[in-house]
């Protein structure tokens, strides 16, 4: 089973915390990766972890698709991977109408579509058969639109990339997990429990069906994220990351419409889930958050002493087995939870 570390970067001088970086790679991890809301971009952090490191992949998870066009991605991707020898990877996904309408000024759409068109397009740059044309709802290449100059002309990337590079998406509702199966190389689920993977596969092999290539999760990356908050004191471990599963599961969406809220039902915590969405939606964001089940934050998390993160380990690697896991994402980790986990891993 594969470690990766998410980078954490707020826009402090000196750049990303390197010391951190270096340590995953001398471990062994195998790639760093950096997500963007509506401050910090994705692509200048990572490029900084290529230029100081040699083995260590560094991945966007993810490139808000509405903030960038397909070529510009395309680019983006394959001017990375020619400076660091092939050690960029590439994730999309449509963040929400919040940031792409209020922040980017552009029309959400339809994202599953767009997600289809976005990653179709770069695959055509990618494998560079033929002058880029495209024809789709969201994307028309050459632009042809009423207000086109007429002068726009099909063209074929001067830079070649590598049309095998995976694609991954932040996929988590079932009808992205289906696109992702359907259309992508990966997916970076923002939660996953090791002991209920069908909860995620289950949806990516519909896609797989449906795309009718006759894949298996042997040919997929499924990498989630998975906090860690190691210490002695269990309980303060656990209570250190509720809040961020309060504000998931209480507030990212509407009251009828969560998709954090519906996956913690579905995983068994119904009561729970209705709970917390109502405390958090009500204002009460610590009530929120002391309502989140210990169970909960113990199935999806690893918190608690060394031991007891060791344990947990193993049961990740067995669902690593099945291919339900291809890599552990870990966010918040300490150096020492690192060297704890990547010995675990091992």
């Amino acid at each position: 089973m594969r470690l990766g570390m998410l980078l954490k970067y707020d826009g402090s001088q000196g750049g990303p915390d390197m010391t951190k970086v270096l340590e995953a790679e001398r471990l062994g991890f195998d790639s760093v990766w950096s997500g963007e809301s509506w401050g910090v971009d994705t692509v200048t952090p990572l490029t900084w972890v290529l230029a100081q490191t040699t083995k260590l992949k560094a991945g966007a998870g993810i490139m808000q698709m509405s903030a960038r066009t397909p070529a510009c991605a395309a680019m983006t991707m394959m001017t990375l991977n020619a400076m660091s020898g092939g050690r960029f990877m590439m994730g999309i996904g449509p963040s929400g109408p919040q940031v792409i309408e209020g922040w980017h000024g552009q029309a959400f759409g339809k994202p599953l579509l767009r997600t289809r068109e976005y990653i179709a397009i770069l695959r055509k740059i990618l494998a560079r058969e033929e002058p880029l044309m495209f024809e789709g709802e969201h994307y028309q290449i050459p632009y042809a639109g009423p207000d086109a100059t007429g002068l726009g002309k099909p063209l074929k990337s001067i830079l070649h990339g590598d049309p095998k590079q995976p694609i991954y998406t932040a996929s988590f509702s079932p009808a992205g997990l289906r696109t992702a199966g359907e259309v992508a190389d990966g997916t970076l689920p923002i939660y996953m429990s090791p002991e209920q993977t069908d909860l995620i596969t289950s949806h990516v092999e519909d896609g797989f069906a449906k795309a009718g290539a006759g894949r298996t999760l042997a040919d997929f990356d499924i990498a989630p994220y998975v906090r860690v908050a190691m210490g002695d004191d269990l309980q303060a471990c656990r209570d250190k990351i509720k809040p961020e599963l309060a504000l998931y599961i209480g507030g990212m969406g509407a009251r009828e419409k969560n998709f954090y809220n519906d996956y913690a039902k579905r995983l068994g915590y119904a009561d729970a889930a209705r709970d917390i969405q109502d405390k958090f939606l009500g204002g009460r964001r610590k009530d929120a958050a002391a309502a989140v089940p210990d169970a909960l934050v113990d199935e999806l998390c690893l918190v608690g002493p060394a031991d007891r993160i060791k344990d947990r380990v193993q049961v990740w690697k067995a669902a690593s087995k099945s291919n339900a896991v291809g890599a552990m994402l870990l966010g918040g980790a300490s150096v020492e939870a690192m060297r704890v986990i990547a010995e675990a891993a091992a």
